[in-house]
């Protein structure tokens, strides 16, 4: 299977003619959720068929609802294993939220940070790695509401990846996002986290809809504020491999591919600066 590396930007349908039929060099990975290519048929397939042979991908996706009271939907994810295999993909990621009760709910819903929840969340992880037959990734995901928190975000998460042996996708917009919504200190939730739980990184803009509250639309472009963010992180854990999202007023690919290679900058500096560093102990 081919490993992730560098920087990446989403595989999406309507970008289809921009991208094919030989896929921008800039980029070295590309991430797409399993439920809009499962089932794969027809001119979609050939043409995910001709992409995927360029490029390593990876995938995020959209329903699992791992924090759901609902029965985990084993077939679902059983079709899921299907899709990486067939495709030659190590990695499944998804969301540490729930989008199911009675229900597809549309929208990533957060799950209470309690004792509970944790034991429930991780016996559902263990059932999925089980047959994946690899790790499950889960993103950090931005929320608004915290209801009966017996705990803060970050003690959560840790206690999820530490206790069903899951990997990190760390979205670090979505911690921007929830630093400011909440009044924490972005930089000491970053701190927080097990450098060898982080598997990959997302980063994208976001909406102001007030000085006090931001909304993760991934619609705008990375801020400043979120690309020294983002810096801080690879300072912190090593550069990890890290996409950036723009799912919805999506500019021209030259754009993106812009962000795309700011994320590579950013990347060579830490290089470098790491390896300056171990230079001068060394020395």
């Amino acid at each position: 299977m081919k490993n992730i590396c560098g920087a990446g930007l989403g595989f999406r349908r309507e970008m289809l003619k921009a991208l094919l039929p030989t896929l921008p060099s800039e980029v070295d990975f590309w991430e797409v959720a399993p439920e809009n290519w499962i089932p794969l048929g027809g001119k979609y397939q050939e043409q995910f068929q001709q992409a995927s042979s360029q490029a390593p991908f990876t995938t995020h996706g959209l329903s699992l609802s791992i924090g759901s009271s609902d029965k985990l939907d084993v077939e679902f994810v059983k079709t899921v294993k299907r899709f990486l295999d067939a495709n030659n993909i190590a990695l499944y990621s998804e969301h540490l939220s729930f989008c199911s009760g009675n229900g597809h709910m549309y929208d990533l819903m957060p799950i209470p940070f309690t004792e509970d929840a944790i034991k429930h969340v991780v016996s559902r992880i263990v059932q999925v790695q089980d047959i994946i037959e690899r790790p499950l990734v889960l993103e950090n995901v931005s929320y608004y509401i915290a209801p009966g928190q017996e705990m803060d975000e970050l003690e959560f998460t840790k206690s999820i990846l530490q206790e069903s042996g899951c990997k990190m996708l760390l979205d670090v917009n979505n911690v921007y996002v929830n630093s400011i919504n909440h009044k924490y200190d972005a930089k000491a939730f970053i701190n927080g986290l097990p450098s060898d739980k982080i598997v990959y990184g997302h980063i994208a803009g976001h909406y102001d809809e007030a000085e006090d509250l931001k909304v993760d639309t991934h619609g705008a472009d990375v801020i400043e504020p979120v690309w020294a963010l983002l810096e801080h992180a690879y300072l912190t854990h090593g550069v990890f491999p890290t996409l950036l999202e723009r799912d919805f007023n999506i500019p021209p690919l030259s754009e993106l591919l812009a962000e795309v290679k700011k994320i590579k900058q950013i990347q060579a500096k830490c290089e470098a600066g790491v390896v300056s560093n171990v230079k001068g102990s060394v020395a």
